[in-house]
């Protein structure tokens, strides 16, 4: 049995239907940052530079950018304080909340990977 294709028992456009939503998420989810934004987020409510400090390198420009994506998705909810200066804090939605179960998993299979891996090379 050829294992590149398609179970017998779904047509080709069936397996591309079922490749869809990933596909979505990916695009919604993917980069190096968003991720790892969400899961800032779901430790509580952060302002911007609160964020920014917790991920070396994302820079400011970035950081908004993908920010901004994450409000568009229903993800992320921003909340601008009349205050002098303004204050902006971000925080999940009940949307974005829908991810942490994902996030978890991932966050442990990360951590096995990273121990497996580094385990390798110091063998030696």
């Amino acid at each position: 049995m050829d294992k590149r294709k398609c179970p017998a028992h779904y047509s080709s456009e069936e397996c591309i239907k079922m490749l869809l939503p990933m596909k979505d998420a990916l695009e919604i989810l993917g980069g190096k940052w968003k991720l790892q934004i969400i899961m800032s987020l779901s430790f509580g409510v952060k302002r911007f530079k609160q964020i920014q400090r917790e991920m070396p390198g994302l820079s400011p420009k970035m950081l908004s950018k993908e920010l901004k994506e994450l409000e568009i998705n229903e993800l992320a909810e921003r909340t601008v304080y009349d205050t002098v200066p303004v204050s902006v804090e971000y925080k999940l939605t009940p949307y974005g909340k829908t991810l942490l179960p994902v996030l978890h998993e991932l966050h442990a299979w990360g951590a096995k990977h990273r121990k497996r891996i580094i385990g390798k090379s110091h063998k030696g």
